[in-house]
């Protein structure tokens, strides 16, 4: 039985292994990326820092502010796709739809750093949603269950690689006592 588990165990381990190639690829160097993405300025723009303090400006000083920024784009409340207050640094950063970041001070609406932020692209691609409608769900979960599956046959072809081993050589000495 322990044969013909490793040997199904095999043959299941080079099929889903081949299948999903290509998504696991994609998950795998996406998530590179996001793990050091605070390292690399081109990946996420630096958090600046000016102070702990809460935030006294007013949402109208906020879209006044985007608006001396051309760069950004960003003109009005329709472009604009979070707000991101950090009251223990003291400042609110704005992301736009259009992947642009403008980080402001929370205090005087002054425009602290303007630069395009990567890594919601980068973290769609993660998910598959960059893909298109129904990757996320229908191609990179499914490749996740089967890479679970892979896990299971690879320690299922470790244990059953290891007790065979284990019971050759345990054959093998009792043999040798009985020969001598």
């Amino acid at each position: 039985m322990s044969i013909n588990l490793r040997k199904h165990s095999r043959s299941l381990h080079l099929w889903i292994s081949l299948s999903i190639f290509i998504p696991v690829f994609i998950v795998i160097g996406s998530g590179l990326l996001l793990q050091v993405k605070k390292e690399f300025d081109w990946l996420q723009p630096p958090t600046q820092k000016i102070g702990q303090s809460a935030p006294t400006i007013e949402f109208e000083a906020i879209i006044q502010a985007l608006q001396t920024v051309p760069k950004a784009g960003l003109k009005s409340w329709d472009d604009i796709d979070r707000l991101d207050v950090r009251p223990s640094k003291g400042i609110i950063k704005v992301r736009g739809k259009n992947r642009w970041e403008v980080q402001l001070n929370a205090q005087t609406a002054e425009v602290l750093q303007v630069a395009y932020r990567r890594t919601d692209t980068i973290e769609a691609i993660h998910d598959g949603s960059w893909f298109f409608e129904g990757a996320k769900l229908w191609l990179f979960l499914p490749a996740a269950v089967l890479l679970f599956v892979l896990w299971i046959t690879g320690m299922v072809m470790l244990i059953t690689t290891l007790k065979s081993k284990y019971l050759k050589r345990h054959y093998r000495t009792q043999r040798d006592r009985l020969d001598s």
